[in-house]
């Protein structure tokens, strides 16, 4: 079971060199992906006179994401895992991919890096709002909660399938792409509800720079229930038994 393999770490290991790396690689990352999604939205409002919440504006959205994604995973895949996303570094975390320790690291420096990346457009746009998430006339807080819990188990799900699972093989060579295309057509079909995040550093960078918090928690509790259960469904019933099946057995 996942939950035996959970590990916190050594407090030590936050100032390992290689983990420091990783987190930096992390930052950088989100920035890259942030400032491109969040930008792209801001780029539409401009040329549209607030346009970006038009089916266009939610097609532009989806591909701007899904290809800033695949370069932010790719950019850090070989650093830090490319988690480029706190759901993802916890869905890890529960399948005992990374210690606690670790993960905290990536996990302000990914928050980090979405507030500067949206401090970044603010000021590049000459003031423009770095608009937070919100929830569409007639989604409630819940109904938003359960849109976070499926989009983000089929990203992370996606990412254990290609990523993570020891049994990849080739398929990891598309890990970066399949992950951008899961979140690209996530955003197509959540998008128009709650804005289809699936990722609490995308939402925390434009809250904090527009200070807009209403339904914040949403965009926290929704992706980590989505990570936990990916991360146990995958563990238990496609990495655990292959990882019996290679036990030696025992002579009696």
């Amino acid at each position: 079971m996942p939950i035996s393999r959970i590990a916190v770490g050594s407090p030590a290991e936050a100032g390992q060199a290689d983990a420091l790396k990783a987190a930096l690689a992390e930052f950088i990352s989100v920035l890259i992906f942030v400032f491109a999604g969040e930008g792209s939205g801001m780029a539409f409002n401009k040329l549209t006179d607030d346009g970006s919440s038009t089916p266009a504006g939610l097609v532009a959205a989806a591909l701007a994401h899904g290809l800033a994604l695949f370069v932010a995973v790719s950019v850090g895949a070989n650093i830090s895992g490319g988690h480029v996303n706190p759901a993802v570094t916890f869905g890890a975390f529960v399948g005992g991919h990374i210690t606690l320790v670790r993960s905290i690291l990536y996990w302000i420096a990914q928050l980090l890096g979405s507030v500067v990346a949206c401090l970044l457009l603010k000021f590049s746009t000459g003031g423009m709002t770095t608009s937070a998430f919100s929830l569409s006339s007639g989604i409630g807080a819940w109904n938003a909660v359960v849109f976070e819990i499926v989009m983000t188990f089929g990203l992370v799900y996606t990412v254990y399938a290609t990523a993570i699972d020891p049994k990849k093989g080739n398929i990891g060579i598309i890990a970066p792409i399949a992950i951008g295309f899961i979140v690209g057509a996530n955003i197509l079909a959540g998008g128009a509800f709650d804005g289809a995040s699936m990722n609490p550093a995308v939402s925390f960078g434009p809250a904090v720079v527009s200070w807009t918090w209403d339904n914040h928690w949403v965009y926290w509790l929704g992706p980590f229930i989505g990570s936990a259960i990916a991360a146990i469904v995958y563990e238990v019933f496609f990495i655990a038994p292959s990882t019996y099946e290679e036990l030696p057995s025992a002579d009696f």
